[in-house]
């Protein structure tokens, strides 16, 4: 019973209490604004899914006879400038923005946790060393840094999304570091190294696992962000081509037509809502994970 204790922490004893992701999915259930976020989330996911059957039309062919139509029965979104149809490039457009903003997500959060842990575990001038590096990316803007590396690297899909983890993993870091400094001092970590446990081994199975619950709430509402700025790259030319069927380079095109509303504002409503569903859901998770409000789940 102590090495089980000493090895994984408090979470492994028996018949303590729930771990603590229990307690998250019961708060989920309760939580209206957390259950519609995973709704919409969960349409969108859909869509990208089976756009190819639910797109009445191909996102790239053009029809210039029928170029710049308002919303109608015939094409729900309207059309475009190149009299492309806009619901068909809207539905195509998840199939983009929703990978990409996950994949910055866990790029960033697995490469900015390993740094934070690393730094946090081992501490000395080997914390001071990776801590001012993570500093020195912190210090600009993101979507400025992102920009940046972008417009060097050269504008692309692959491109914008290895920008944003440049500019992404920090966060990470510094949440992971601080968490990493508070557990490697309890009793349970100090009752490890006694038994003789190596240290690597104390950082993955007993130390990391007690501090990515917030780093999993930072990663839930960053999808949203990282959707935002992916959308704000392309909307600047900096993302992918510009016939891809992508939410910020539909805005961008509905921005220099501004008289035909639908070309920006449906693509707009694209994004408002993946953003908006990504807050509710990482809302939900933090509250859960919240000891204050976990005893009333």
């Amino acid at each position: 019973m102590a090495r089980q204790v000493a090895l994984h922490g408090p979470r492994a004893v028996p018949g303590g209490a729930p771990a603590p992701w229990v307690g998250a999915v019961r708060f989920l259930r309760r939580n209206p604004l957390a259950l519609m976020g995973t709704l919409i989330f969960s349409a969108w996911v859909f869509i990208a899914l089976f756009a190819d059957i639910l797109a009445p039309y191909d996102p790239l062919a053009q029809d210039i006879v029928n170029r710049l139509q308002p919303p109608s029965r015939a094409h729900w979104f309207g059309t475009d400038q190149l009299g492309r149809d806009l619901f068909a490039r809207v539905l195509y457009g998840g199939r983009l923005s929703l990978p990409a903003g996950i994949l910055v997500i866990l790029a960033a959060g697995l490469l900015g946790t390993g740094v934070g842990a690393l730094a946090g575990f081992v501490g000395g001038w080997f914390d001071e060393v990776l801590m001012r590096l993570t500093e020195v990316f912190l210090a600009f803007p993101t979507i400025i840094l992102a920009m940046a590396v972008a417009a060097a690297l050269g504008p692309s899909l692959v491109n914008a999304v290895v920008a944003m983890v440049v500019v992404w993993w920090p966060n990470y870091a510094r949440v992971v570091r601080s968490l990493v400094l508070g557990v490697k001092s309890q009793e349970y970590v100090e009752a490890a190294r006694a038994l003789g446990v190596p240290e690597s081994r104390i950082l993955l199975r007993t130390v990391l696992p007690n501090c990515l619950a917030p780093a999993v709430v930072l990663a839930t509402i960053d999808l949203g962000n990282a959707i935002l700025v992916f959308a704000g790259l392309s909307f600047l030319g900096l993302g992918p081509e510009p016939s891809t069927p992508e939410w910020g380079r539909m805005v961008a095109d509905g921005i220099e037509y501004f008289d035909q509303w639908w070309m920006a504002a449906f693509p707009g409503l694209a994004i408002f809502t993946v953003v908006m569903a990504f807050n509710f859901i990482g809302d939900g998770i933090r509250d859960a994970l919240d000891p204050r409000l976990r005893g009333n789940v």
